[in-house]
C-alpha cells in the first residue's frame, strides 16, 4: 500500500504559499519609509499646532523606529515559520 503523504505538497508549498512570502518581503521594504513618512506628516501636523519646530523631527525618528520594530517581528515569525 502506497504511503498516504506521498503526493501531498507541503503546507506553505506551491503559488499561495510564494505568494505569501512575496507579500512578506513588500512589507518588509516598505516598513521603514512608510513609518517614516507617518511619522514626518503626523509630527509636521503637531508642529503647526503647537507652533514648535524640532516635533517633526521627533516624529521621523519614531517612524523610522517604528519601521524597525516591524521589521523584527516580521523577520521573525518569517524566521519561525521557516523557509
Amino acid at each position: 500500500m502506497a504511503d498516504s503523504t506521498e503526493g501531498k505538497q507541503k503546507k506553505g508549498s506551491g503559488a499561495l504559499g510564494d505568494l505569501v512570502k512575496a507579500e512578506s518581503m513588500i512589507q518588509l521594504a516598505l516598513a521603514i519609509p512608510g513609518g517614516c513618512l507617518i511619522g514626518w506628516f503626523l509630527g509636521s501636523l503637531a508642529d503647526r499646532y503647537f507652533h514648535q519646530s524640532w516635533i517633526g523631527i521627533a516624529g521621523l525618528v519614531l517612524g523610522a523606529i517604528a519601521g524597525f520594530i516591524q521589521i523584527f517581528t516580521i523577520s521573525a515569525r518569517f524566521i519561525k515559520r521557516g523557509p
